[in-house]
């Protein structure tokens, strides 16, 4: 037994016996419907005796699940930055956070096509209660966050997280996807949380702590979709928060998100992969002593890049110029776009509702408002 196997992934020889597992639940039979639309069922059965893999499970399969996902709910995927990486360097990428499925989907396609080193993958346990979604999940190279832990146990699951994705990166050379922040952005702002730099540096030993996060090779990564599909779902709890209520979510709402995720209309998506973080530690340590700035001086360092970095599609700027009563970013997209957009909001939510309309566009207008205050 090892300490990890509550939350990895499986390993390759349990791979097989896994898929069998799964292979006649009718999610696979609808999740293989959608990704081969053309081909019989005897066909990805065929498939999956060749798989005796992780590897070979996406390569032969999730990829081409991703691709029709793309073909279908978007107007394409387009990238920049990973020009600058090396294709045989295990990478840590922490990752503004908008869709449950398709943050990591995206940039591990991306990823695969350019032959790079796939990452295994943060993922809520409370969005893969379901069997069917477990398996699917770990055979897709996902690690398991676990949640709803006591104050004591979160303490050592997270040191355990910690220690794994460590040993992800130093000896299995395997790069890394995690969220900046637990759970999705809600509100279009995208910060780092300090607990997640202060989960990842619980494997520093004794390594200075800017030292540790420079072996990690961080590199900040920037998720930018033209239209969210779950921005009105994402509603509910925007506006519980404004009211400093407590949201309490239904039993399925992370799946139906997860399939609005999937499902709904993208338009055009971005991956902007920063520059790996490096000399920046030097500069943290030889101003900063205390541990606690140290690490709110990292969580800048990634949310700049992050900000600096997002594509501002130009959805972004109609909604700051509806927002704000203004044409200040006309420039930037045609009437045609903007009446798209008020047509869509119209369909989503009922904007005589004042509260809601505000927290629909702030959501799509605050990555603006975050760019701008670096020009």
């Amino acid at each position: 037994m090892s300490k990890f196997d509550e939350i990895r992934p499986f390993y390759d020889h349990e791979v097989r016996d896994a898929l069998q597992s799964i292979t006649k639940h009718p999610m696979m039979k609808a999740l293989m419907q959608f990704t081969f639309p053309d081909r019989d069922e005897e066909f990805w059965l065929n498939e999956f005796k060749n798989v005796n893999s992780i590897s070979d499970f996406q390569h032969r399969c999730i990829s081409q699940t991703i691709r029709q996902i793309l073909k279908q709910s978007s107007e394409g995927l387009t990238t920049s930055g990973f020009d600058e990486l090396d294709k045989n360097t295990a990478y840590l990428f922490i990752s503004n956070h908008r869709d449950i499925v398709l943050d990591t989907s995206l940039l591990n396609l991306v990823l695969l096509d350019r032959g790079f080193i796939m990452t295994s993958s943060a993922i809520g346990d409370n969005l893969v209660h379901k069997t069917f979604l477990h398996v699917l999940a770990k055979l897709n190279r996902n690690f398991l966050v676990q949640r709803g832990l006591s104050l004591r146990d979160q303490l050592n699951s997270s040191k355990i997280m910690s220690e794994y994705i460590y040993s992800l990166l130093q000896q299995e050379n395997r790069s890394v996807w995690i969220a900046q922040r637990e759970g999705r952005t809600k509100d279009g702002n995208d910060a780092t949380q300090q607990g997640v730099l202060k989960m990842l540096a619980m494997a520093a030993g004794d390594q200075s702590l800017t030292d540790f996060f420079k072996t990690l090779k961080i590199v900040p990564l920037s998720i930018s979709y033209e239209y969210d599909p779950t921005d009105v779902l994402k509603m509910p709890q925007v506006i519980a928060k404004s009211k400093n209520e407590v949201y309490v979510k239904d039993q399925d709402e992370d799946f139906k998100t997860m399939l609005s995720g999937v499902l709904g209309q993208k338009k055009r998506i971005h991956l902007h992969a920063g520059k790996v973080l490096d000399i920046e530690f030097d500069e943290i340590a030889s101003n900063i002593e205390n541990k606690n700035k140290q690490l709110q001086a990292i969580a800048q360092l990634i949310d700049d890049s992050i900000i600096q970095n997002y594509k501002l599609w130009p959805t972004k700027f109609i909604a700051y110029d509806i927002l704000n009563e203004t044409n200040k970013y006309s420039e930037h997209y045609t009437e045609d776009e903007k009446m798209l957009f008020e047509r869509r909001m119209e369909m989503r939510i009922d904007i005589s509702d004042a509260v809601l309309k505000q927290s629909f566009l702030a959501m799509y207008a605050n990555p603006v408002i975050n760019k701008m205050k670096y020009q």
